[in-house]
């Protein structure tokens, strides 16, 4: 009889969920405005300002390295990179890419947000 005994494996974890969730549209002109940049870059940023008629404005922008304690989400090979300060705002929203013959940018598809102004350029929570 083998008296040994093995330490009970733990299951494994299952990793985090992202803050956000990346669509094709938004992968695809990711990487687009990655080839285009003048300089070198890792990626976009986004980050949440206090500003417009509702209160806060999405901000997105290049990223020439990562911050200390950013978020980073990849999704075949567009890379975001999260502002610590913005997660809260952005906890299970989707970046988006959108082009119509009147306008075309990323869209967040938040839903933490509780309104948003006329123009579509500010959101509360």
């Amino acid at each position: 009889m083998d008296t040994t005994q093995t330490p009970a494996t733990k299951p494994a974890r299952m990793p985090p969920p992202s803050v956000i969730r990346i669509s094709d549209g938004a992968v695809k002109r990711i990487k687009d405005i990655m080839g285009r940049a003048t300089k070198p870059v890792l990626g976009v940023r986004i980050s949440v300002a206090a500003k417009g008629c509702s209160g806060f404005s999405y901000v997105v922008e290049y990223a020439e390295s990562r911050g200390k304690f950013e978020d980073m989400v990849e999704r075949d090979g567009a890379v975001v990179f999260i502002d610590p300060k913005a997660v809260m705002y952005l906890l299970g929203s989707e970046l988006d890419y959108t082009e119509s013959k009147m306008e075309s940018g990323f869209v967040f598809n938040n839903p933490n947000e509780k309104g948003r102004c006329g123009c579509g350029e500010s959101f509360s929570v």
